[in-house]
């Protein structure tokens, strides 16, 4: 059962990304000579992420902390990272930013085009120059005054747990005197692990996104000192968003 919901989901997903391109690209045309393409393309996008997580027959998406979000503030928001699934989980959220993705996604068909309409910037990861040049590209957005989204992580996590965080979210926080605002991703890797492609039902998909952490807070301009604490952040965050599953799992039965 689990296969064909997998097929259909992935069916209906396909389709429906490559059916709405041509309509972000009415958007990017007719709106770019006045500054507005890339974040209407992007918002066009949201849209279809939240589509995409709600007509699926295999999960329910719960999200909690969205008063933590102040539309029109400027963010660095971090998330851990579990699975694919992740994209379209975060892509829901009704909020405005730029998103850093490694090049891989970019060179998707239809996706990756979207992508570059919505002014997202690549990663190559373990290249030194791609590095300084999305670190560039990124300073910019915030420096703009719009939200960046990053995986500090810089890859899925395998076993779900949060790994080690690179500096470069960090570093931009830093640099640009911005906010940063932690989100929590649970779930999502139970139902499409790294290296799996067939969805896996009967699994509530979490999102909780936390208080903003504003400058005058950070624990240390020290960049390495900075991801580790928010990682330990992060990593509380995340067993007491398991622990309260498991509580309200236990009411249900009782």
């Amino acid at each position: 059962m689990d296969l064909l919901k997998s097929l259909f989901t992935w069916i209906f997903s396909v389709l429906f990304i490559v059916l709405m391109f041509p309509i972000g690209v009415v958007m990017w045309l007719v709106t770019t000579p006045f500054g507005a393409g890339s974040l209407l393309v992007h918002r066009w996008l949201s849209f279809q992420g939240r589509v995409l997580i709600r007509v699926s027959p295999l999960w329910k998406l719960h999200i909690s902390g969205s008063e933590n979000y102040v539309p029109g503030e400027t963010y660095v928001m971090i998330s851990n990272h579990q699975s694919l699934l992740d994209i379209p989980v975060v892509e829901s959220l009704k909020m405005d930013y730029r998103w850093v993705s490694k090049v891989e996604i970019f060179r998707v068909p239809v996706l990756g085009w979207s992508m570059h309409l919505a002014g997202y910037i690549s990663l190559k990861r373990g290249y030194k120059e791609s590095v300084i040049k999305m670190m560039e590209k990124s300073e910019k957005v915030l420096r703009k005054g719009e939200s960046l989204f990053i995986f500090p992580e810089g890859t899925r996590s395998p076993d779900c747990e949060i790994k080690k965080f690179k500096t470069g979210a960090f570093r931009l926080a830093l640099e640009t005197n911005t906010p940063i605002l932690p989100v929590i991703i649970d779930g999502t890797g139970a139902v499409l692990p790294k290296k799996g492609f067939v969805f896996s039902s009967r699994h509530n998909l979490k999102m909780k996104i936390l208080k903003p952490v504003y400058p005058s807070e950070f624990v240390s301009d020290n960049p390495d000192e900075l991801a580790s604490s928010f990682q330990a952040i992060m990593h509380k965050a995340l067993d007491d968003l398991r622990q309260e599953e498991r509580e309200n799992s236990k009411h249900e039965e009782q």
